[in-house]
């Protein structure tokens, strides 16, 4: 975060002393990583957490709601850059390159170390969210740099808010993706790998199943999936409801990654009317 700081530092100070959209468009991009990076520390703290008495599924979904917080912002300040670039299209500046060029690559050497240390975290979300930030951010330092030395050699300044508006595209892009699979999970959606029809003709396989129906399956952030379903089964004695629940569980877990799997089981052959989610049970026969 220190680090990303100085940056903003350096990128405004450039932005400035060489009238560069770009550059200070980029640094307020940058500026944004201050906060984003700060809550997504805070939320893989608190996703660490227990469940507890008032957050019974535990914190899980902490960093879920930092990368749609980031997300949003982002996308409200890719609006705010493109506005930037227009204007400045409509009333060119000459840009000193060498500003540009030598604050871009202290940028790069910056964005580039962050972005390649979050490779491997990708898979989560929220740590996907400052992964694309960063890479973003290495991708617009690389464009600036270029983007000076065409201006430097052919002296068309309007390449500088060409630039600026295409890094506001780039992080409007790379933000809405985050957004929507965050909304997705805050909105208690089925995870993208897992089919409710799969789900239910796993369960099926188990002996002693009769009928499945009523199934849902949400995450609850990061590889955290939670499954609820009603089963018809035969009359049985407690004992074996028990050995059917275990089976149940272990069969969701393993095949689907589903860790909180919780049961309502129900004699089989009671009536359709009986206020069924899914229009008709899936049986084994289907």
């Amino acid at each position: 975060m220190a680090a990303t700081l100085g940056l903003v530092i350096a990128e405004i100070f450039g932005g400035i002393l060489g009238h560069s959209v770009a550059l200070l468009n980029d640094a307020v991009h940058n500026l944004s990583d201050v906060p984003a990076i700060g809550l997504s520390y805070l939320a893989m703290r608190w996703a660490e957490r227990p469940a507890d008495k008032e957050k019974t599924f535990g914190y899980h979904r902490a960093g879920t709601l930092a990368a749609y917080t980031n997300s949003f912002v982002l996308v409200l300040l890719s609006a705010w850059l493109g506005y930037e670039a227009i204007e400045r299209f409509r009333s060119p500046v000459a840009v000193v390159e060498s500003w540009m060029i030598w604050t871009s690559i202290a940028a790069l050497a910056v964005n580039g170390g962050i972005t390649l240390a979050l490779v491997k975290a990708r898979s989560d979300l929220n740590m996907r969210s400052i992964l694309v930030h960063n890479f973003g951010d290495a991708l617009s330092n690389i464009a600036i740099i270029a983007g000076a030395i065409l201006i430097h050699f052919t002296g068309l300044h309007w390449i500088d808010p060409l630039l600026g508006l295409a890094i506001g595209l780039l992080v409007l892009w790379s933000s809405i993706g985050i957004l929507r699979e965050s909304s997705h999970i805050l909105l208690e959606g089925r995870p993208r790998e897992v089919s409710i029809e799969e789900v239910a003709r796993a369960i099926l396989t188990v002996a002693g199943i009769q009928e499945v129906h009523d199934v849902h399956v949400w995450s609850l952030g990061g590889d955290h999936h939670a499954l609820s379903l009603h089963a018809r089964i035969t009359d049985m004695h407690l004992d074996e409801c028990e050995q059917l629940l275990a089976a149940i569980k272990e069969k969701a877990s393993s095949d689907f990654n589903i860790t909180h799997t919780t049961v309502q089981l129900e004699r089989a052959g009671l009536p359709a009317h009986s206020g069924l989610v899914m229009p008709e049970p899936i049986n084994p026969g289907r």
